[in-house]
């Protein structure tokens, strides 16, 4: 632990409540054949060890019975809410809509898949009693994963942190307890391409690792392919770092600069030698070389240009459908009902 946040956690150690309320978020896209194998196993960990929660599950436009599923567990006294999003917006929207309406003490962001175990929650609140604001869970283990989205992920983590000016801790997914204060200060973040991982670690705060293997999906499918990954992949970069434009700068700087020398060179020899005749091959090669380059730096200019566009537009992040709450889950209220701003892709 670092002696200069030493003071500030010791602090927040001596306010924090024994039995903090403990908001579970959990965004859900066509999960009905895990979502009761998630509840029994969830409401199991939280009750033995006697931590009061609330369940915020965040519909992100499921098309089978898992909304549902789920609307007849809150009737039956299940505590928390379901917030139904009027469609598909994605995780990164579904997330910020359940930070919006989280009432807790602490938000524990889970995936309902049960690759995210729930039995390391109460560990999760142990380090938050120590004074930690945000303990994120970091996976040491991730066979369950194909060697190729491990060797993409641990690519773009050591890429990310080259390029930008926030440390993402490796391996570090959304799986993680945030402190009310981590939640409030999240809500005022206004961009609409929303790096969920980015925002977790540009708003600091003090934090803590909570090592742990990841297992294999209890059931269904995952709903991420390999080109969402690397959509995925481009928000992230373009959101937290400039570097990609300013290269070009460089670049185009070097090329010119190989340019005059080569420019230089040919007036020598002709001087020299007298004028002959240039090969066909080396100036299409040229051409197409440079050309290449261009194009590669317009596109690059054109992702930061379209994102741009979409922060300018200032439509909401997400749209809410209803919100179904269940047993001690206090007066819903019209706020946050429309959601923050984001583009809708």
């Amino acid at each position: 632990m670092s002696d200069t946040i030493q003071p500030y956690i010791a602090r927040r150690k001596a306010a924090r409540p024994a039995s903090p309320l403990v908001s579970l978020i959990v965004p859900v896209f066509n999960e009905e054949e895990v979502i009761n194998q998630f509840l029994k196993v969830v409401s199991e960990v939280m009750t033995g060890a006697g931590l009061a929660h609330e369940f915020v599950f965040v519909d992100d436009g499921s098309r089978d019975t898992t909304a549902a599923i789920l609307s007849e567990r809150f009737a039956a006294g299940l505590p928390g809410r379901l917030v139904g999003l009027s469609r598909n917006f994605g995780k990164e929207a579904a997330l910020t809509a359940g930070l919006d309406h989280a009432k807790g003490d602490v938000a524990v962001v889970l995936d309902a898949d049960l690759q995210d175990p729930p039995e390391l929650v109460p560990q999760m609140v142990d380090g938050w009693r120590a004074g930690y604001d945000v303990v994120y869970g970091l996976r040491v283990d991730r066979t369950s994963d194909t060697a190729v989205k491990r060797g993409s992920a641990s690519a773009f983590y050591k890429l990310f942190n080259k390029l930008s000016n926030i440390d993402l801790p490796h391996n570090a997914g959304d799986f993680r307890l945030i402190d009310r204060t981590v939640i409030e200060a999240l809500k005022e973040l206004p961009e609409r391409n929303r790096f969920m991982k980015g925002l977790f670690a540009w708003v600091g705060f003090s934090s803590m690792a909570l090592p742990y293997e990841r297992p294999a999906r209890a059931a269904g499918t995952t709903k991420w392919n390999y080109w969402k990954l690397w959509n995925f992949a481009l928000d992230g970069l373009t959101g937290f770092s400039t570097v990609p434009l300013r290269m070009w700068t460089y670049c185009g700087a070097g090329v010119a600069a190989l340019a005059f020398a080569y420019a230089l060179i040919l007036v020598l020899r002709t001087l020299v030698f007298g004028i002959d005749m240039p090969g066909y091959a080396s100036i299409m090669t040229a051409i197409l070389f440079f050309s290449g380059i261009q194009l590669l730096s317009i596109g690059v200019v054109g992702e930061y240009v379209a994102r741009l566009f979409n922060e300018t537009k200032q439509r909401p992040i997400y749209l809410v459908r209803d919100v179904i709450a269940g047993s001690h889950s206090g007066k819903e209220t019209d706020a946050g009902t429309q959601g923050r701003r984001e583009n809708d892709d």
